[in-house]
């Protein structure tokens, strides 16, 4: 919007409608370039039609109240500016300013408070609520209006919503009255409010979970039904835009949820923007799925779409699904930024569980810092593949017509990444996919311009680093595929370079379905959620296919077939078996993702003739060979080398026995008996009130 420095330019506006308001006019910045209004010229026969519009408003329904006038007569001044007043009037919100609560203040002109009857429409409404305007009816031109928008948001100072169906607070009459509702009451309440559910069954499910404290009554349902509508109307009426400008609305939203942040940097000429989330169900979650295990990054989401690329820290839960447990928006990839997040990200950790450390850190990116991860958490770092594979996957269907052409293709690209282990030259064998496709100008086009330049890069980081599962990468997948559906939906593309319309949906629709997937699986509860959370991701589908409907032929490992469970009549093909650079002709991998009939192929190709290794055991085998050929001598280094691959032996040895098992009794009698302490044995069985009481009158009184 550019300023106006002269009154003449701005033009007259009467609109039809009986009654207007802000958004049926068109405003202009009116002014200097260090001090500049929003005004609107109307008729000043008009004026009470506006008020009327103003107050017809249906998120912040009110009335505005003249807080202050001034009169002048015609022919007082003798010389004047175009924007001299004939009559000024400030017009304030009836529900503002004197507020008891966090904000609020005492208007200018009025050092007491007022006992008026016509203040608004409910008694004690005063919410501290700031917004006013300004009407001037014209020296120059008496039949005009100035209009002067100061405030038009119904928020107090604190920046907080004060009244109408969008203010949390303004619960009603008989809010004494309402039954208890706890946090995971509201939380589930508002997930299904998210997520579309039908309103009968959210109250349906949210008066079952009331009952469990208060009973069955009439009057807790009607109460229950009211406010689950209230809540229903304050999520469908909420909106991202706190402010038309955007690093001005996440400033605000940082404010108001400073809980939910762990890191915000402003952006400036000297720092890049950085936002770090992570509410308290994501920190008990990292705590609890994090602790001795493995945390993994979707590193570089949206970073051609959005306006600051999303990385999101990822853990698995209790049935090895991503979880995501924090989310960090920012374009920096300097090492120290890194540092400075993750440092902060364990400190909470750690302040909840003072022991917190994980035992695993997995990348998807081959451009990501390391160092800082090695600083910061000191534990080993794995390499994903899934990110890779789902590129190249992608457009060699995309850019490729047929599917021989296809297959033979991810075949050959798969073979440049087998090369780092097979002793074979990576420049030959990209001069090779070179020549043999070389009819296939599109994607030799896309590979040479985006992937050549960095294909050392990303070679070198796989054989250096230890190879994350297929069940870790169909997870991070399950997870990636999961947030572009939400974020990428075809309503929502306006709003992509915003990043209050990127933290508004992370926070609101993301985590209450996550939350909610959690919450059905460990309650029982939500079948056909629960379902669909078990069924989300490639390797548990996979796990459902039988043994008997994969069909594998000693004379052709080639190829593999899988027969559909719904129609045996069908059978999806897999070429190149045993690989993570297999192909498969179901609809899900023609997407580009990792499908259940390869997860299942693989698994099957394990440990039978004619079928190679895959890169994630190749990878830990060549690990394991650099570890024995280190200690050249009878040193204390063999010694380490031989405890720490022992232990390491143990636990394999461990989990294999406790996954292999139906029955958990048969291990935990086979465990060795461990004794505590001979101070602690004293009191073993004993309440600890108990315990306390007994030692306490153990003591010696003092004088």
């Amino acid at each position: 919007m550019e300023i106006v420095e002269s009154l003449e330019e701005i033009p007259v506006q009467n609109p039809q409608a009986e009654d207007f308001s802000y958004s049926d006019l068109t405003w202009t910045k009116f002014g200097t370039t260090e001090h500049h209004e929003e005004v609107a010229l109307i008729p000043y026969a008009r004026v009470e039609e506006f008020i009327i519009g103003e107050c017809s408003n249906p998120e912040c329904p009110t009335r505005f109240h003249i807080e202050r006038g001034r009169k002048r007569s015609r022919g007082s001044l003798r010389e004047y500016k175009p924007d001299e007043y004939l009559e000024y009037r400030l017009y304030w919100c009836s529900f503002g300013p004197e507020n008891y609560g966090e904000g609020g203040g005492v208007l200018p002109s009025r050092k007491y408070r007022l006992n008026t009857r016509n203040r608004a429409a409910r008694p004690q409404s005063m919410r501290g609520c700031t917004c006013h305007f300004v009407v001037k009816r014209l020296y120059a031109r008496p039949s005009l209006a100035l209009l002067v928008y100061t405030e038009r948001r119904h928020v107090n100072k604190a920046g907080f919503v004060c009244h109408g169906p969008l203010d949390r607070d303004a619960i009603g009459p008989g809010a004494k009255k309402i039954p208890y509702i706890c946090n995971e009451i509201q939380q589930q309440t508002m997930s299904m409010i998210y997520l579309g559910i039908p309103e009968e069954n959210v109250l349906e499910k949210h008066i079952e979970g009331i009952q469990r404290y208060c009973g069955s009554d009439a009057t807790v349902d009607t109460l229950a039904s009211q406010y689950v509508h209230k809540l229903g109307m304050i999520i469908k009426r909420s909106t991202h835009e706190l402010d038309l400008d955007d690093q001005a609305s996440i400033k605000i939203w940082a404010e108001r949820n400073k809980k939910s942040i762990f890191s915000y940097q402003e952006s400036s000429e000297t720092d890049q923007f950085m936002l770090g989330i992570q509410t308290e169900w994501q920190l008990q979650q990292f705590v609890r799925f994090g602790h001795c295990s493995l945390v993994a990054a979707d590193s570089t989401f949206g970073i051609k779409r959005l306006k600051y690329p999303l990385c999101t820290l990822l853990v698995f839960d209790s049935r090895h699904h991503a979880l995501p447990v924090a989310w960090i928006i920012s374009r920096s990839n300097l090492k120290s930024d890194v540092e400075k997040w993750m440092k902060i990200l364990l400190q909470r950790a750690q302040s909840v569980e003072p022991g917190f450390r994980i035992n695993g850190f997995i990348i998807d990116d081959a451009a990501m810092e390391i160092d800082p991860i090695r600083d910061t958490f000191r534990c080993p770092i794995l390499f994903s593949l899934w990110r890779i594979r789902r590129s190249w996957l992608r457009n060699v269907v995309k850019k490729c017509d047929t599917i021989e052409v296809q297959r033979e293709l991810f075949k050959c690209l798969g073979e440049v990444v087998y090369s780092i282990w097979d002793g074979v030259d990576t420049s030959k064998a990209l001069e090779r996919l070179t020549l043999d496709f070389s009819d296939q100008t599109a994607f030799m086009h896309y590979f040479t311009s985006t992937w050549l330049p960095k294909i050392g890069m990303w070679l070198s980081t796989i054989k250096s680093l230890p190879l994350a599962s297929q069940e870790a990468c169909g997870a991070i997948e399950a997870y990636h595929v999961k947030l572009k559906v939400k974020l990428f939906d075809d309503t929502h593309l306006n709003a992509l370079q915003r990043v209050d319309w990127l933290v508004h949906k992370l926070t609101t629709e993301l985590h209450s379905s996550y939350w909610l997937d959690r919450y059905a699986d460990e309650s029982d509860s939500f079948q056909n959620v629960k379902e669909e959370y078990i069924a989300s991701t490639s390797w548990h589908r996979a796990s459902e296919i039988p043994d008997s409907a994969v069909i594998l032929d000693s004379n052709n490992t080639v190829v593999a077939k899988v027969r559909s469970q719904r129609d045996t009549n069908v059978a999806r093909v897999v070429w190149n078996p045993g690989s993570e650079f297999a192909f498969c002709d179901c609809a899900w991998s023609l997407q580009g993702n990792l499908c259940k009939h390869v997860i299942k192929v693989n698994t099957m190709c394990e440990n039978r003739e004619g079928y190679g290794d895959s890169m994630s055991l190749r990878s830990f085998k060549e690990k394991l060979t650099s570890v024995k050929m280190k200690p050249m001598d009878d040193s204390i280094a063999l010694d380490i080398s031989m405890a720490l691959t022992l232990e390491m032996f143990d636990q394999i040895k461990q989990l294999v026995k406790l996954s292999g098992t139906d029955d958990i009794s048969n291990i935990v009698n086979d465990l060795p008996v461990k004794w505590g302490c001979k101070k602690g044995r004293t009191t073993v069985g004993i309440p600890a009130s108990i315990a306390a009481f007994t030692k306490k009158r153990s003591q010696k009184r003092k004088r």
